[in-house]
């Protein structure tokens, strides 16, 4: 199975989200074609009502840790509840920051 559909259907199974956009972003880095190494997600669940930034974060990681051990480099989270994805997401939510290339150095 696809590392983005086991993601995908953990995080289903586990928060049962209004909204769920899990996106294989490696073509966007330095990777060999076809990799499944750099995700984005963005979830919107109730089960986020009362949790800080770093809890949902934590909820998350923990469903998908599996996979965050063996297959993932990296995971970019987006965690909203509804009432916060309505009012500020819904129409555009956030882009993932462009990569700097695993090997490319910023010169000093």
């Amino acid at each position: 199975m696809l590392i983005h559909t086991r993601i995908e259907q953990k995080l289903l199974d586990a928060f049962d989200p209004v909204v769920l956009e899990v996106t294989n972003e490696s073509h966007m880095h330095n990777v060999p074609p076809g990799s499944e190494s750099h995700f984005k997600v963005v979830i919107v669940t109730p089960q986020f009502d009362g949790m800080r930034l770093l809890q949902r974060h934590r909820s998350v990681n923990a469903i998908v840790a599996e996979e965050l051990a063996q297959d993932i480099h990296a995971l970019a989270l987006h965690t909203y509840t509804p009432g916060e994805w309505y009012e500020y997401y819904a129409e555009k939510p956030p882009a993932s920051p462009k990569c700097m290339g695993g090997e490319k150095k910023v010169p000093v």
